[in-house]
């Protein structure tokens, strides 16, 4: 096939040797299976950012650390060298999340080398050597969806006490090898303790992955994984042996009514208090 133009740099360096076909085109990436040596790798080519149809990347980029000062100032004003930092951020973000998550023990491609916004890493296969497929493209009977769901949850375990949220994790970012299911797709991956939207995110992560696999066993949409995992998390207490139970009571408290209704007519009294207070200073001196 034809080589696309963001790779075809890595093609003149030697680093590629062909590109066999594209695998897909996604919101953030174009996605291809290519050939270094003897080897068939996944070349994962970025969009621009005027290309990307993903959505709210500056809810995703808070609490990214930036090293370089005069980096971090660029990509604040929003300058055209900004805006290549801000790129070049977003992309290695991924590469960063791969080899931290890989080290720490979660399912995950191995990521080999990034190199103007083409990430080369691992082709996940299945068991006859094809690529493998995703999981929104299997169906599960019951036993296999509940082994696979206590596999994904203990990878999210993972995940999280390395300090990461995915952020975006569904059935479409997951693949199925023979030996179970694979995350994929981390440029939106965040800072757990540094992004002030990583909890709703990892809820809505567990949740996406509890919806899928309650199609094939009902009982496990009864379960509530996300709250009781983040309440650990937030006690420092999740580890990656944590026992869970899926089952989380959140806490509950008595409302003194009458009490607090009197605090909000105390603070209404003082607010108009202020404002009398205000005026008649203003009428002393005019």
């Amino acid at each position: 096939m034809k080589i696309p133009n963001r790779i075809q740099p890595l093609v003149d360096d030697g680093l590629i040797d062909d590109v066999l076909q594209r695998l897909k085109s996604g919101k953030e990436a174009d996605v291809y299976t290519v050939l270094c040596g003897d080897k068939i790798q996944c070349a994962k080519v970025y969009k621009e950012a005027t290309q990307r149809s993903f959505k709210q990347a500056v809810q995703y980029q808070e609490g990214r650390k930036v090293r370089n000062t005069r980096n971090a100032r660029a990509m604040q004003k929003g300058s055209k060298f900004g805006r290549k930092q801000q790129e070049e951020t977003w992309q290695t973000a991924e590469v960063e999340a791969l080899f931290r998550l890989a080290n720490a023990g979660v399912r995950v491609p191995q990521p080999y080398m990034c190199i103007d916004g083409v990430l080369l890493m691992e082709l996940v296969t299945d068991a006859n050597g094809a690529v493998a497929p995703r999981l929104s493209d299997v169906t599960l009977d019951e036993e296999s969806a509940v082994a696979d769901f206590d596999t994904m949850i203990r990878n999210i375990v993972r995940m999280l006490c390395a300090g990461i949220v995915h952020g975006d994790l569904s059935e479409f970012n997951v693949l199925l090898d023979e030996q179970g299911p694979v995350i994929i797709d981390l440029p939106q991956a965040v800072d757990a303790a540094a992004n002030n939207h990583a909890e709703s995110m990892f809820e809505r992560d567990v949740n996406n992955i509890t919806e899928y696999y309650g199609q094939f066993a009902p009982h496990l949409l009864q379960t509530r994984y996300a709250k009781e995992i983040w309440a650990l998390y937030e006690d420092g207490k999740l580890t990656p042996e944590s026992v869970l139970t899926g089952l989380f009571v959140e806490e509950q408290h008595d409302v003194d009514m009458d009490s607090l209704i009197d605090e909000i007519i105390t603070a209404e009294d003082e607010y108009y208090d202020r404002q009398r207070a205000a005026k008649e200073r203003d009428q002393q001196y005019e």
